[in-house]
């Protein structure tokens, strides 16, 4: 997609991380990818969403906020928040945690399309843990376990988020101006 119509240059990647309640996995993935791509132009938008509403408003768990401070990330604030229908337009990539987030997103996704009359969502819902070697590979939820499963999907959110900057972002020419 050309940014100014005329050139080769595109506008900056947008991605939206979306997990069950939005405490967890996707702020965890929000937190870990902005502090990868701080600086890196080819990245626009970055937020994350829940599929259901159960925490809309609340901070992340405690828990996944320790591992991203342990990690050197200290400037992270999030409040949970459903997803939307807009954000099939507004992000190019959403990515889902697990199958069920996958799912979920996919109907609506579907759903959207159909109500718009549309032939496809630009959006492309796709699984996070795709760009991390392993088709399919999900992050489990670590809410109802011990601590040490958010330090697991801390490790996860790392490997996914290099690989989508690597199958992804490379490719992206963005113009300055």
């Amino acid at each position: 997609m050309s940014a100014d119509g005329a050139s080769g240059a595109q506008k900056p990647v947008s991605v939206l991380f979306v997990c069950l309640g939005n405490i967890c996995r996707s702020p965890m993935a929000e937190g870990v990818f902005r502090s990868m791509t701080k600086s890196d132009t080819r990245v626009g938008t970055i937020d994350s969403a829940g599929t259901g509403a159960y925490h809309e408003g609340c901070p992340p768990d405690p828990r996944t906020m320790s591992v991203l401070e342990e990690n050197g990330e200290n400037s992270y604030e999030h409040q949970a928040r459903k997803v939307r229908n807009s954000d099939f337009k507004d992000f190019d990539y959403v990515l889902a945690m697990d199958a069920d987030n996958l799912h979920d997103l996919s109907r609506v996704q579907r759903r959207i399309i159909k109500n718009s009359g549309l032939d496809a969502a630009p959006a492309k819902v796709m699984m996070f843990g795709d760009f991390g070697g392993f088709k399919g590979e999900e992050v489990i939820d670590p809410y109802y376990g011990a601590r040490d499963g958010f330090t697991i999907a801390y490790e996860q959110m790392t490997r996914f988020s290099k690989g989508f900057i690597e199958k992804v972002l490379q490719g992206v020419d963005v113009a300055t101006s």
